[in-house]
């Protein structure tokens, strides 16, 4: 059977979207070095650890509470860029403090290492 140049570049083009799909993860992933390190100069790790409750929940507990849920991210960016108050382990509630950074890529990257714990 032949095909014709257009049935060849159709077919071509959906491979291609297929290969995009299936790989589509290793575009979207998580740069865990500049998260820690946006983590570790917006203080983050003064009252978070990554697999243990600190002064505040561990970035472990934090995802799995957000597991499933359709509007993790935008709670989650949300709570480290608008300075929420939130309560602590020890029933004490702060002002969240902001996360050191305007550029939204980075603040998705570290939401994305947060939930991907």
């Amino acid at each position: 059977m032949k095909f014709s140049i257009i049935q060849k570049l159709v077919r071509l083009s959906s491979l291609g979207l297929l290969l995009a799909v299936f790989t589509g993860a290793s575009y979207g992933a998580v740069d865990a070095d500049a998260a820690v390190s946006l983590a570790k100069k917006s203080d983050c790790l003064k009252c978070h650890a990554v697999d243990k409750d600190k002064k505040a929940s561990s970035f472990k507990s934090i995802a799995e509470k957000w597991k499933g849920k359709a509007d993790a991210q935008a709670k989650l960016t949300e709570s480290i860029t608008k300075s929420p108050m939130v309560k602590l382990k020890d029933g004490s509630e702060e002002t969240h403090k902001p996360i050191a950074s305007k550029d939204a890529k980075e603040i998705k990257n570290v939401v994305d290492w947060i939930l991907s714990r």
